[in-house]
């Protein structure tokens, strides 16, 4: 399954790698993309971990989530340009 994340997009190059590695570190993960022209990551996931961990571990990682974007949508298809982790 996928699940979107809609952040902040003033991160810099640095800390998304650092988040797109703690996130390819979680069981059940395959992979992220993130969009940062959009302000989103989306994470490709299997049930071993719920969207609600994942956004705990953006949190924690001080990519806090933007509540109404979130309301708009909850899954996503990956672009072809996604990040492999």
């Amino acid at each position: 399954m996928y699940s979107t994340f809609f952040v902040s997009k003033s991160q810099c190059m640095t800390c998304d790698n650092k988040v797109l590695k703690t996130l390819g570190s979680l069981r059940g993960v395959f992979g992220a993309e993130m969009d940062r022209i959009e302000g989103k990551i989306v994470v490709n996931h299997t049930d071993e971990v719920t969207r609600e961990q994942i956004a705990v571990l953006l949190e924690e990682l001080n990519w806090k989530e933007i509540p109404q974007a979130r309301e708009e949508l909850n899954y996503d298809e990956p672009s072809i340009w996604g990040c492999a982790l």
